[in-house]
């Protein structure tokens, strides 16, 4: 496994930090591209994506799924997609490690398509409850036989003819969203997701840039996420952007030191992810934004950071 790395910076007590760098790929963009592509139809072609360990596990997960997912001599991750109905029973166990993200999304995925998956994880992981998420999904039909606690390991039995939910989250985690969302992308009919607090809403971009039927409109102060199931992706272009908390250490690190002027490139730039680069500058940080963009249905920038 290959890790990005910053590009090295220059420095003196005189000058200060210089130079231009790139931090690694989103993490939240990276798990959802590797799935969105292995339920599109066609190819989807990924530059950047963070090859941490949370993120391979997904990629192997989507391929234990009937998915290919490969790297590229050119760095690109390259996914073959098998359409929304087209994920299958994996031979083995899909091990998610330690990610939260990973097995709680993939079990939104697989809940509302006939199979049969078994999810484990580490012994961090195996501690955190999954009930959470197998309420809502349970709704559309799926099964699920837990270790106690309603933890990892865990058996689901995906639902043979899901039905079209309406889900109010009890809390805010954009996670159970998230599943439910997937969960509704292969159910016929319109599944609703209402988000009392606003959470991340990567998964509902990046939809969006994949042809997803998705609407989102505020209703008493309430978002309403709706997703039109039955449509089928279609394999995208997507370039990741780094990471803003991967940014957040050579960005202060040049405020904080005199002369320093460096560049980070591009950049989430999600309103939901920009707090500390929104709090520096009310402290007075000189941070401007240029070569403003959309990528993978993101928002995205470079960082000038003097």
């Amino acid at each position: 496994m290959t890790h990005a790395r910053p590009t090295p910076l220059s420095s003196s007590h005189a000058t200060g930090l210089k130079g231009q760098i790139k931090v690694p790929g989103d993490k939240s963009m990276s798990h959802r591209s590797l799935m969105f592509g292995a339920i599109a139809l066609g190819q989807t072609r990924i530059s950047g994506l963070l090859e941490a360990e949370d993120v391979v596990n997904t990629a192997k997960a989507m391929i234990a799924l009937g998915a290919k997912a490969e790297k590229q001599p050119s760095g690109d991750w390259l996914v073959e997609g098998v359409g929304i109905n087209g994920l299958k029973s994996p031979a083995g166990e899909l091990d998610f490690g330690n990610s939260g993200t990973g097995v709680r999304l993939a079990m939104g995925l697989m809940a509302s398509t006939p199979l049969v998956a078994r999810c484990v994880g580490d012994a961090s992981l195996s501690k955190r409850p999954m009930g959470r998420v197998t309420t809502p999904l349970q709704k559309f039909g799926a099964t699920f036989e837990t270790t106690e606690g309603g933890r990892l390991p865990l058996t689901l039995h995906g639902a043979t003819n899901a039905k079209p939910v309406t889900y109010t989250l009890p809390m805010a985690s954009a996670q159970v969203k998230s599943a439910v969302l997937l969960a509704g992308i292969n159910t016929k009919g319109t599944t609703t997701v209402i988000e009392p607090v606003a959470t991340r809403d990567h998964t509902e971009r990046m939809l969006k840039a994949f042809g997803a039927k998705l609407d989102v409109k505020l209703v008493d102060g309430a978002r309403h996420i709706a997703i039109e199931g039955g449509h089928q992706l279609h394999g995208q272009v997507i370039d990741i952007p780094g990471d803003p908390s991967s940014a957040a250490f050579p960005m202060v690190a040049a405020l904080i030191t005199p002369g320093s002027s460096i560049v980070i490139e591009n950049i989430m730039l999600n309103p939901t992810r920009t707090g500390l680069i929104d709090t520096l500058v009310e402290m007075g940080g000189d941070i401007e934004i240029k070569n403003r963009r959309v990528a993978g249905g993101e928002d995205v920038g470079d960082l000038h950071v003097k």
